[in-house]
């Protein structure tokens, strides 16, 4: 390459490489830079440091997790939405399901923000941004780190919780709920602050803001691995405690199989249960919790894996910046080769982590979302929002006569007119004449005739019984008795069948 073709900043440094001292030493995150004097003036690799040392498909891949995360973030939202709006017996929510869920949607958010904002990664050709100089970066770096601890106290929480129901028969009540919502998110908040302000975030790998190496061990993996750590020896101890229980009903010779039984004595001494009854006991939560349990094994390993795989790779970062001398000969064969990657990738295999390991870290990441759905949802959800829609589509699903859509006056019901406000209008009054008892002389033409002229007599019944006397006579009634009764001894008669029906 001729002087005439050289590469702005290029300086002294041959291809691709660019002089450190042409560019300011403020501004962006200086000390990501990736530069070595071993080639004589301190040469800097050209900002994306990721783009010389992965091939060209590596932008995809990370571009591809970050699209499954928007997926994994409708999975989120759906199931978020489900535990607001959805009855309770629709979807079993609780609240170290709900704060898992949030969390992952934090976490999620930090592939998700440099998706829609396409941030530029570099400060200048030689030095990437960070979160002083990109908000995105900030944004991205911090939602990825809060939810990676969200995510992981919260399963620490849900493996407590299930360890003390199991193992110890401790009912979790409102304590345990304030202690566990003031530990969930007090925690990540005081990590966070420590990260941000003793290590920060900057471009590391992909369009994500990642923490920094410095002081990150300290402020960061360690604590968020020893949560990690113990929350799968909680989890590994339930089991075990599980199958200690289980093992002990198959020796367990009682009889008694429930709690009306009488209890042996070293049992009524520890106020606990027979072993068949303690397995029944462990097999109903298991029913109950087996979903939780699985997303808790899912995101603690999802979380130890990405922990490691970052460490390592931060320490081959380090160790390269350290000692160039590790590099020379990727350094040597981009020289010799004027900036064509693909020819020294064989050299650079060495000084980080292999591309399918990346990419199996940022794809398991992103489908947290889809686990949590999966795991923590119920069909009964689906069910659920298909009746709340179409309630408002059709809000009465009821029979109705068509009769009741034809107007009937209210007047004509029975017994409606008497609670009505209005009373029933009096009708007009009709004035009626008298008539004489003794008829009036004849008068010529038709008239009509007195019904009421002549004196009704009254004449009594002779079966009246108006009157205290008896009746007079009987109408041909019979009271004499038709037989004579029979004498209580007869002759044929027969004792053995005088009782018979």
């Amino acid at each position: 390459m001729s002087n005439a073709t050289k590469l702005p900043g290029q300086g002294l440094c041959p291809a691709p490489f660019l002089q450190a001292e042409l560019f300011p030493d403020k501004g962006g995150f200086v000390e990501g830079r990736f530069c070595s004097a071993l080639l004589g003036p301190t040469c800097c690799l050209p900002c994306p440091q990721t783009e010389w040392l992965y091939p060209d498909n590596f932008k995809t891949i990370t571009n591809s997790a970050s699209w499954i995360n928007v997926g994994g973030m409708v999975c989120s939202v759906f199931l978020i939405a489900s535990f607001a709006f959805l009855p309770v017996e629709k979807t079993h929510r609780h609240y170290l399901s709900v704060c898992l869920a949030v969390a992952i949607i934090i976490m999620q958010l930090g592939f998700i923000i440099p998706l829609g904002a396409k941030p530029e990664a570099c400060f200048n050709a030689i030095t990437p941004n960070d979160m002083d100089s990109s908000v995105t970066c900030a944004l991205s770096g911090a939602m990825l780190l809060a939810g990676g601890w969200c995510a992981v106290m919260w399963i620490f929480l849900r493996a407590l919780a299930l360890h003390l129901q199991i193992c110890w028969q401790i009912v979790i009540g409102k304590s345990f709920m304030w202690g566990a919502l003031a530990a969930g998110w007090g925690i990540p908040a005081i990590a966070l602050t420590f990260a941000l302000v003793f290590s920060g975030v900057s471009f590391r790998f992909g369009d994500t803001c990642h923490i920094n190496h410095k002081n990150s061990m300290a402020d960061f993996w360690i604590p968020l691995l020893v949560f990690a750590a113990v929350t799968v020896i909680i989890q590994f101890g339930t089991f075990g405690y599980c199958i200690k229980v289980y093992l002990a009903s198959l020796r367990d010779d009682s009889t008694t199989t429930n709690s009306s039984g009488v209890r042996s004595f070293n049992n009524s001494l520890r106020g606990t249960i027979s072993p068949r009854q303690a397995l029944r006991r462990v097999r109903r939560v298991l029913e109950l919790q087996w979903r939780g349990i699985a997303i808790v094994l899912l995101i603690i390993a999802d979380v130890i894996f990405f922990a490691i795989v970052f460490v390592f790779m931060d320490d081959l970062e380090a160790s390269t910046l350290k000692n160039p001398a590790k590099a020379v000969d990727w350094l040597g064969c981009l020289a010799a080769n004027r900036g064509n990657k693909n020819e020294c990738l064989k050299f650079a295999s060495n000084l980080v982590i292999n591309e399918p390991t990346v990419m199996a870290v940022l794809v398991l990441l992103s489908l947290n979302g889809i686990w949590s759905l999966l795991f923590l949802g119920r069909f009964s959800m689906f069910t659920g929002w298909y009746e709340k829609v179409m309630g408002k589509v059709k809000p009465n699903n009821e029979f109705v006569s068509a009769d009741v859509r034809a107007f009937k006056d209210p007047s004509s019901y029975e017994m409606l007119s008497r609670d009505r406000d209005t009373a029933k209008t009096p009708e007009p009054q009709v004035s009626y004449s008298i008539t004489p008892l003794s008829p009036p002389a004849a008068k010529g033409g038709r008239e009509t005739p007195d019904y009421f002229g002549r004196e009704a007599r009254y004449k009594p019944d002779t079966r009246s019984f108006s009157n205290p006397k008896p009746p007079t006579t009987n109408d041909g009634w019979d009271t004499s008795p038709t037989t004579s009764p029979r004498p209580y001894v007869y002759p044929g008669m027969d004792p053995l069948s005088m009782n018979k029906i």
